[in-house]
């Protein structure tokens, strides 16, 4: 059981990126869908949420407005669409699902059950 991303390369800063989150051994039901994103030095940081049962969504401050988390109910993936990419928007990218967006303060937390292993996000200015 474990969650499988792709998506991820060597963009340019501005352009758009597409990740995508796919259960392997389950399917999403309703999961709680996350991504987080960990850059070289830095910790982990909760970017977006989404829960899969009624479609609420969660955004780190940081991703506001650019960042986009949606369910793919055909291909049963969990997407998270960023525009306008930044370089400080470069880092390795998870996905994480367990029953809820588990917030703290307003954050989001790594207290997931199931990640995946990570894609790479590099964006070159």
């Amino acid at each position: 059981v474990q969650l499988v991303e792709s998506g991820g390369g060597l963009v340019q800063a501005g352009e758009s990126l597409r990740l995508s989150c796919a259960p392997n051994g389950f399917t999403f039901d309703d999961h709680a869908v996350a991504w987080f994103r960990q850059a070289p030095g830095k910790e982990r940081e909760g970017v977006a949420c989404i829960a899969l049962s009624d479609g609420t969504t969660y955004y780190a401050d940081s991703a506001k407005g650019r960042f986009a988390i949606s369910n793919d109910n055909a291909k049963k993936n969990v997407n998270l669409r960023i525009h306008s990419l930044k370089p400080e928007d470069a880092g390795v990218y998870y996905c994480a699902a367990d029953w809820s967006c588990y917030l703290v303060g307003g954050v989001l937390r790594d207290q997931f059950g199931y990640w995946g292993h990570g894609t790479q996000v590099t964006v070159s200015s």
